[in-house]
This record gives structure tokens, C-alpha cells and sequence, in this order.
């Protein structure tokens, strides 16, 4: 038998996800549960792998699958695709293995046609039953020629907007069954008009033409943008899903809606949605109608809404977690969709895991596996000052769709969201509606106000995924987007003005508030508790300055793993005397210079030392170029050269020798310390001071420095720098009559340095992974400049994320195993760790976990990220 591309929905199961999609998995669940799901079958992954392989065309196999399980389907449903007197109509839709929310496209009504809209018309004269028919097919033109034909779909809202003007109509609802049909004929002239041909009307060429568009649907710009975003692999595919329709739109017995056995944004136990009364359910999704709240479900169908809640729980109980359900009512009857495990804020999935565990659902190594890592960077973001905002003025009120507070400059494109969030601006996404398209703007902004649309829109449900502040529904606004404003409360706001958006509550306030930082706490502790509970990696953070420090210890952070001293010589008076031993010409006024500096830098590290009560700190010594301490500007260069007293050409002639083609891979790092062993003293007598004097002040802490010297290549370099920190520090310990144990490491950042790991591990005491540079000198590009071509790899599939974002674990991670593996042959105690952005990446932390590091580093506001990666690492290594 060939290869079986076609699964009916009773002969899969909801394990079956990697082959039939996350949607058709649970479809087939669903139907082995006896629920009441329409029946159809799934094309699997493997037919658009196959699709891709062959070039983007589906195989003559596949076709004739998919026309064998149509049979078998119109059996099942009594049903005949194209028949005019009982036809058999069906929906088209993506189903990827990971929830891809709004991201892939779907065709509804599929299978209609001038016949059998006639024919079914035949059947059933009534108007009301006509105006349904031509509704569907007008929905059916407008879907096929947007998701298959890629025409645009605003020019049909246009369309419709121009009939109701000319009815002197308001909603779409009040067009009459002629209106519709008026509709449909507008439609098909617009088609031919850009295509050149007729609407297709052989179901079987639709149909085909349908499942291509899923396939090809895969490979848009907006699920690239996604799946980069959320570590979805390109090689995955999607799956196909063609189900019997079911009309929401049939009359006002018919409904359609979308909703989630526990708040999503809270996480409350309460069935939280909302339906639409005569509609589909593409109108619930898209929000371009506002829907009822579920609960209103009860007054008007009450039989359908007690069966509904039933079925809510027992798919709550069945999966163990809460659901997101799509379901249509047709005539009174109820039909299942759709469920999948369903998004929600970083607040609810705390709430919905410690609740799941105390009813007894799931254990809580299952809990810490149920929570996002990423997500946890929602609960750490700002909220509005208590103060600034009773002095706010609210201008209007959405839906609070998505919570966090957010303040920026109005703009009302993606591509501008995106523009002027590059240059700095923190931006307010102002939309009609959202749609897919609209993601890398949405990415880009703080918040996103939109004037349609529910809490279940595509608004709502993308921004609760990312995390950003998002208030929707806002009918008050009267927009003017072509023009560059909306109006409010009375007031234009054009292009650039500043609002502020409150997703807790859906209040939109004039001007921008001032923010204050998250507090943690709730369920927070509890569950933060469980996630150290199971994991062995150690989380340290990157943090050069006490504030910083001290904020990483709330958060949990277990020492510093990265503190960058040239962070320290910007401030103030320090920066004149980092000038003055550049531009010194002889070793002893070099060493006057670094005087001045030696007390500030000590302070820092005394406060440093203060704050971490005992906790490890990992001092890097120096490590840029030093010309990136000078101006460069011709009126700075004047003033500095009065400063130092010496002429503007002295000083300039400094600035052109200090000049370097290639900066990055110059002089810099330990470079520095052998030609000037002056810096790495100075930096030791620091270092050492600063713990002798906070270790008489505290014994308990028990301080042992580490001193990391940066951009080793050669063992040779490490051991001449060493010897400069173990002579000074054993003079100063000796001199203070003082115990005191240090260690001297050193990052890895240069492959050489990887590849004779055995030789330089005899002179440290540690590495420290700074993958940042290790990434950029792997690849052999400068981080600065990759992100002007890198988009044209993504696109390309060359490469499927960026590099620097998230640890490649092919090449870069070969050198870190290799290190690691031959660091250890020489030194079996061999602390190692890791110091680079990707310290705070979850992928990059389960890598870090499974080749066996001590710990990871990374900024403050990723401690909690990386602390529950390492569990969730940890559990997964142990199944």
C-alpha cells in the first residue's frame, strides 16, 4: 500500500500530533470522546513536507487520497460535494503541531457555487433561508480570493461598506437576501477584474486549490515572523483539516462563538467567552462584530449552553489544563471545532498550574512544565505610578484584553510601529483591527488599542501570547488612519501624540504615564519555588552596578556570573580619569591616572559585595577598545584636550592611532592588560580590597573573588595576565594579615580558545561561555552589523532564527561541548558557566543544562526566565 498521506478524524487520536497537526489531533480526540464534531478528515505534515520537496506541488498520490477520504466523508455525512440537491460544503484549515494562533489561513463554505446555492435554495424558498445561502457564498468568494488567490481582502470590505451607503444601512446584518446577492455578483466582477478569469466553481479545483494555500500558508512572511519568535521548526509543515461545514448563519436559532474553560487573563475557574448570535465564526475570531459574553448563552439557548458546559469539563479534565474551545450552533445543535490548550497571560498560567495541582490534576514537576518560561517576562514588566495615574485623564475604555501598563507615540501601521520602535520610540500600535500582517508592528510596540473586536479577537489573543499590553473594542473611536488620526473624547490624536493603555482595566488615557516596576507575588513564590526545587543549573545574573545586582537577588538570582567594569568608568568624574591614562605617555602617569580611579572602582565592588551577602561575584576585567572611551565629535574633542592640557592635534593624533579597521577582534580584552599590566593591577588591588574589607565587616559571607580575564586565545596570554592578579593579590592579602581565597578564570569567546581548552584550563580556575563574541566570531560576522542582511537568510531558510538570540546549538555549541569536555580532562573540578544574552534564552538554558555547565548568567528581568528553563531542562532530561 502507498504511503497513507489522509487520516479520517475516527482513525487518529490526540497523540497523533506530530502527524496530524495540533488541531487535527484534537478533532480526532475529540470524536474518540463521542463528542459532537462534524466529521472530516486531516492531510497530514508529512503531504507539506512532501509538497516543499517536490518543488510546491502536491503529489498525484496525495491528490488522490484526499478525493478517496472527500468519498468517504460524503458517506459519512449522507452529504455530495457539488450536488445542487444535497451538497456537501466544508471548511479548509491549517493545523500546525504547535498552536499557531491567527497565523494560518481558513476558507469556510467551501464547495458553493451558482448551482448549488439555486439548489439549496430550491429546497427551502424562505427569504430569510436564501439571504443564509448567498451570505455564505458572498463569505466563501471573499475568503477564497484572500487565502488562495491573495487578493486583497479590504477591497471587499470596501465593497460591502459602499452597498450599505447606498441602502442607507448601518450592519451587515440589515442587508436583505437581494443585497447578498448584489454582493456575490460585485464580488465575482472584482475577482475577474484582477485575475482575469472567472471564480472558480468546480468544487474539486477549489478544493485543491484550497489545500495548496495551507501548504503554501506555511511559508508567509507573518508564520516566519512567528515561528522565529516562538522556536517553531520550519521543517514541522502543517497539517490540513477538511471539515463538513456547519452554519452558524443559518437563522436566529444559530450562533458561533469561542471560549475558554478558565479565564485567560486571570486564570479564575470560570468558563470565559463570548458568541455571536447568526454569524460564523470567522466574525467572532476577526472581531468585526462585539460578541455576547458566554454567559448570556444561558438565556437565550439554554439546553445548548448546559450541554456546552459539560463538554467544558470534561475536556478540562481530560487534557488537564484549560481549554480554548471554537464551537457553532447550528439550528439549536451544538458543534465542536475546535480544542486546544489554550493561551493566557503569565499571570493566569501561574494561577491555572498551582490551582491544577491543588485539585489534584497534575503533580508539581507536571506544573512547572506547564508554564512558558518567556511568558514569566509579562509579571516583571512596569505598571502605571499610583500617583501619575490619579491625575490622568481617561479618554476612553475598551476590552482589557491584555494586562501591563504601556505609554508611547500613536502610529497606525505595522511597518511604522516597526520604523520608530528601531529608532528608540516606544510606540502605541492604533489599529481598526489586527490581523496576522500585522505582527512584526505588534512585536515593535509597547501596547496595541484597537477599535474592533473582542477578547478573543486576534488582537487580544497574539498580545496575551507575547506578553504586551493590549486594550481592544474601543467603538468610541472614530478612526481616520489614510488621514493619520482617530478621534475620542472629543479630540484628534494624529500621528506621534502620546496615549497611554491600561490592559488590566481597558482604560485609554491622554498623554503618557509614568511607569514603576512589576511586584512579584501570589502564586509567583509558590511556583518559582517548585521550578528550584527540580532544577540543578545555578542562575546568576549580568549586572555591573549595585542597583542592578540588587534587583537580580529579588528576583532570585544566585551570584553574578558577568560584571562588565567598564560599565563602571562612564560615570562622571571616573570617564576624565580613564581619559587621562589613555592619552598618558609613560607607564607612571599612566599609574597615576588609574589612582583616581582605583578608590571609585573599589566603592563599586564594596556595594556590590554588600548586596550579594556572600554570593559569587565574577569580575571581568577590561575589555573594549580603548578609543571607545574618546569623543569623536570636533567640539568634545576641543573640550577634552583643554581638560587633559594638551593641544586638540595631541590629542586627535591619540584618537587616530587608537583607530582600528576590524575594533571587535583588535585591541581589546586581555590585549589590554599585556600591553598596559598597569590596568589588570590597578583592577586586582579592586577587586581584593573591596572583598577583605567586606569580609572583616561580614565574616559570615565568607567572600571568594573571581576574576575573569577576557578574549583569551592563547594559554601563554592568560598565564602573563594571571601572574600579574596572583603577584598583587597576594601582596595586598599578605599585607593585610587577612584569609583569602580567589579564583582566576577566564571566558571563552574565541574558538581557538575552545579548541585548547585542555591547555588553558591549566591556568584557570574557571570559564565563563561569553557567547556573544564566541557567536560572532564562529559565524564571522559582527552582531552590529548582521541585522542589515540576516532577514534575507530568513527568508532564504538559510538560517531559521538569529544567532544571537538563541545559542546555535550546531556550531557555536559544538565549541561549548568541545570546551567544556576537554576544560574537564585537565581539570575535573572545572567550574563552567555561561555569560552571553543566550544565559536568559529557555532553548539555549536546556542546551547549557544538558552538556553539564554549573550555571547560567543573564540580565536581571531574565532571572526568572532562565530559573524556570533550567527546571523544566532539568524534568525533561529526566523522562
Amino acid at each position: 500500500m502507498s504511503h497513507k498521506y489522509v487520516y479520517l478524524f475516527s482513525e487518529g487520536d490526540g497523540s497523533m500530533r506530530e502527524l496530524l497537526g495540533g488541531k487535527g489531533a484534537n478533532l480526532a480526540e475529540m470524536t474518540r470522546l463521542g463528542m459532537p464534531v462534524p466529521q472530516g478528515f486531516t492531510v497530514t505534515t508529512e503531504a507539506c513536507t512532501r509538497y516543499y520537496d517536490d518543488g510546491k506541488v502536491i503529489g498525484k498520490d496525495i491528490e488522490e487520497q484526499i478525493y478517496e477520504y472527500l468519498a468517504k466523508i460524503e458517506e459519512i455525512n449522507g452529504k455530495k460535494f457539488g450536488d445542487p440537491t444535497k451538497p456537501l460544503l466544508v471548511s479548509v484549515r491549517s493545523g500546525s503541531r504547535a498552536s499557531m494562533p491567527g497565523m494560518m489561513d481558513t476558507i469556510l463554505n467551501l464547495g458553493l457555487n451558482d448551482e448549488v446555492a439555486a439548489g439549496l435554495i430550491a429546497g427551502n424558498p424562505d427569504p430569510s433561508f436564501a439571504r443564509f445561502v448567498y451570505d455564505s457564498y458572498r463569505r466563501f468568494i471573499q475568503m477564497f480570493a484572500d487565502v488562495v488567490m491573495e487578493l486583497s481582502k479590504k477591497t471587499f470590505e470596501v465593497i460591502i461598506d459602499e452597498l450599505k451607503e447606498k441602502k442607507g444601512i448601518k450592519d451587515d446584518i440589515d442587508l436583505g437576501v437581494d443585497d447578498m446577492k448584489e454582493l456575490v455578483r460585485l464580488f465575482k466582477e472584482y475577482y475577474k477584474r484582477e485575475k482575469g478569469e472567472d471564480f472558480p466553481s468546480d468544487p474539486r479545483v477549489q478544493l485543491m486549490a484550497a489545500v495548496k494555500a495551507v501548504f503554501r500558508s506555511w511559508d508567509n512572511p507573518r508564520a516566519n515572523a512567528y515561528r522565529r519568535m516562538n522556536d517553531i521548526p520550519y521543517s514541522w509543515g502543517t497539517a490540513v483539516n477538511v471539515q463538513p461545514m456547519v452554519f452558524g448563519n443559518l437563522n436566529t436559532n444559530s450562533g458561533t462563538g469561542v471560549a475558554f474553560s478558565r479565564d485567560p487573563a486571570t486564570g479564575e475557574d470560570a468558563l470565559f467567552g463570548e458568541y455571536l448570535i447568526n454569524a460564523q465564526g470567522e466574525d467572532v475570531v476577526a472581531g468585526i462584530r462585539t460578541p455576547s459574553k458566554i454567559a448570556q448563552l444561558k438565556e437565550d439557548m439554554p439546553e445548548v449552553y448546559e450541554e456546552f458546559i459539560a463538554i467544558a469539563k470534561k475536556l478540562e479534565r481530560h487534557y488537564k489544563d484549560m481549554q480554548d474551545m471554537e464551537f457553532t450552533i447550528e439550528n439549536g445543535k451544538l458543534y465542536m471545532l475546535q480544542t486546544r490548550n489554550g493561551k493566557r497571560t503569565a499571570a493566569a498560567a501561574l494561577k491555572i498550574a498551582v490551582d491544577l495541582v491543588d485539585e489534584g490534576l497534575i503533580d508539581e514537576k507536571e506544573a512547572v512544565l506547564r508554564v512558558e518560561p518567556k511568558q514569566l517576562d509579562a509579571l516583571l514588566h512596569p505598571q502605571f505610578d499610583v500617583a501619575a495615574l490619579k491625575a490622568a485623564k481617561v479618554i476612553g475604555t475598551g476590552l482589557a484584553a491584555s494586562p501591563g501598563a504601556a505609554a508611547g507615540k500613536v502610529v497606525f501601521t505595522a511597518e511604522k510601529a516597526k520604523e520608530w520602535a528601531e529608532k528608540g520610540e516606544k510606540v502605541i500600535l492604533v489599529r481598526l483591527e489586527t490581523s496576522p500582517e500585522d505582527i512584526e508592528g505588534m512585536v515593535a510596540a509597547q501596547g496595541i488599542l484597537t477599535v474592533r473586536g473582542g477578547m478573543t479577537s486576534h488582537a487580544a489573543v497574539v498580545a496575551r501570547g507575547m506578553g504586551t499590553c493590549c486594550v481592544s473594542g474601543c467603538g468610541e473611536i472614530k478612526m481616520h488612519a489614510a488621514e493619520g488620526y482617530f478621534e475620542l473624547a472629543g479630540k484628534k490624536y494624529h500621528e506621534g501624540d502620546e496615549i497611554s493603555l491600561d490592559g488590566s482595566t481597558g482604560k485609554i488615557y491622554d498623554g503618557a504615564i509614568k511607569t514603576v516596576e512589576a511586584t512579584i507575588s501570589g502564586y509567583f513564590g509558590r511556583y518559582m519555588a517548585w521550578a528550584d526545587k527540580y532544577r540543578t543549573l545555578k542562575v546568576r545574573t549580568n549586572a555591573d552596578n549595585p542597583k542592578d545586582a540588587a534587583q537580580a537577588v529579588r528576583f532570585g538570582a544566585e551570584g553574578i556570573g558577568l560584571c562588565r567594569t567598564e560599565h563602571m568608568f562612564f560615570e562622571g568624574d571616573r570617564i576624565k580619569a580613564i581619559r587621562e591614562m589613555i592619552v598618558a605617555k609613560t607607564a607612571e602617569a599612566r599609574a597615576k591616572a588609574l589612582d583616581k580611579i582605583l578608590p571609585l572602582q573599589q566603592g563599586d565592588f564594596e556595594e556590590m559585595y554588600r548586596v550579594l551577602e556572600g554570593r559569587p561575584l565574577t569580575v571581568r576585567f577590561l575589555d573594549p577598545p580603548l578609543h571607545e572611551f574618546l569623543p569623536q565629535k570636533e567640539d568634545e574633542i576641543a573640550e577634552l584636550a583643554a581638560d587633559l592640557g594638551i593641544s586638540v592635534e595631541e590629542l586627535k593624533t591619540v584618537i587616530e592611532d587608537l583607530h582600528e579597521a576590524n575594533p571587535m577582534m583588535g585591541h581589546r580584552g586581555c590585549r589590554l592588560a599585556v600591553t598596559y599590566p598597569e590596568i589588570a593591577a590597578m583592577q586586582t588591588k579592586a577587586v581584593i580590597s573591596a572583598a577583605l574589607k567586606v569580609n572583616a565587616e561580614h565574616p559570615e559571607y565568607n567572600i571568594v573573588p573571581e576574576i575573569m580575564i577576557p578574549l583569551v586565545g592563547e594559554v601563554k596570554e592568560l598565564k602573563y595576565v594571571k601572574n600579574i592578579v596572583v603577584e598583587t593579590a597576594d601582596k595586598l592579602i599578605a599585607e593585610a594579615g587577612a584569609k583569602l581565597e580567589y579564583k582566576v578564570g577566564t571566558m571563552i569567546e574565541i574558538p581557538r580558545a575552545a579548541i585548547t581548552a585542555d591547555e588553558i584550563a591549566k591556568e584557570a580556575d574557571f570559564f565563563s561561555f561569553g557567547t556573544n563574541d564566541l557567536t560572532q566570531m564562529t559565524f564571522g560576522f559582527s552582531r552590529d552589523d548582521a541585522g542589515k542582511f540576516l532577514d534575507s537568510y530568513y527568508e532564504t531558510k538559510i538560517y531559521e532564527f538569529d544567532p544571537f538570540a538563541k545559542l546555535d546549538t550546531n556550531g557555536v555549541g559544538k565549541l561549548v561541548k568541545m570546551a567544556s569536555e576537554l576544560g574537564r580532562s585537565t581539570r575535573p573540578d572545572l567550574k563552567l558557566g555561561i555569560c552571553g544574552e543566550h544565559g536568559g534564552d529557555p532553548s539555549s538554558v536546556e542546551f547549557c543544562h544538558n552538556v553539564g555547565l554549573d550555571y547560567v548568567s543573564c540580565s536581571p528581568f531574565r532571572v526568572p526566565i532562565a530559573r524556570l528553563a533550567a527546571a523544566q531542562a532539568a524534568l525533561k532530561a529526566s523522562k
